[in-house]
């Protein structure tokens, strides 16, 4: 079972090179699971020096494969790039502001491994630790899920998350147009449409920066994600 790490970097200098050595060192822990692996980085026109910490500390990982973007596009564009260079058995997305815990990897992978899923969200809202921030994000988030969970018919808690685990030869297939955080509502209306797709749901930790910190989304975001919900699902 080969997997595949897809993750979209944006000025994350200060992240990077921590978040790729807790991923190596999490691979590890579930080479019961996992025989083989690959992490791909989109790096999306980074203006700060995330592209010189990648090259200067895993040049020569072959396993380390670093694609940049001509220019910034957004996170769904790298995530689709992303997508496309991967080869594994299973395709999983991590973010590179350590926000999301690798350490939830056995759990969110096994569903699949096991063969009783063919995609996994990774919900922030399921009762594991979970740092306590912005409320109206929270509010967004959940008034966003519901809305979602009404055109497509599912029942997920944290349709948003950045933990989205899937098969590889289905999600390659998936045509994909959403350049920023639209992506996931539209993956999540386009894998509602597919006839019989067993989607499991587990708990993950969850560690949310401050704007401070380096937060990227904001309320234009929500407006953006609520007209793709809508437009995914009903056009």
């Amino acid at each position: 079972m080969k997997l595949s790490i897809v993750m979209p970097a944006y000025n994350e200098e200060s992240t990077i090179s921590e978040i790729l050595s807790i991923v190596v060192n999490q691979i590890k822990e579930i080479s019961d699971l996992v025989l083989d692996y690959e992490i791909i980085v989109i790096n999306d026109f980074s203006k700060d020096k995330t592209l010189k910490v990648l090259e200067e500390n895993f040049g020569v990982n072959d396993k380390i494969k670093v694609f940049s973007q001509a220019y910034n596009q957004g996170k769904g564009a790298a995530i689709t790039r992303g997508f496309k260079e991967t080869t594994g058995d299973i395709v999983l997305i991590q973010d590179a502001d350590m926000e999301y815990d690798p350490s939830d990897y056995r759990a969110l992978i096994t569903p699949i491994v096991n063969k009783k899923a063919d995609v996994v969200y990774g919900s922030r809202f399921k009762g594991e630790t979970t740092r306590v921030l912005y409320y109206w994000h929270y509010l967004g988030n959940k008034f966003l899920t519901t809305l979602s969970n009404m055109f497509t018919n599912l029942n997920l808690t944290d349709m948003e998350t950045c933990y989205k685990v899937f098969k590889g030869d289905l999600i390659r297939k998936m045509p994909l147009t959403s350049k920023r955080f639209g992506i996931e509502p539209e993956m999540t209306a386009k894998l509602s449409k597919i006839r019989d797709i067993r989607i499991y749901e587990v708990p993950i930790s969850y560690y949310g920066r401050t704007y401070a910190e380096g937060k990227k989304i904001g309320w234009k975001d929500g407006f953006s994600a609520l007209w793709s919900i809508v437009k995914f699902n009903l056009f």
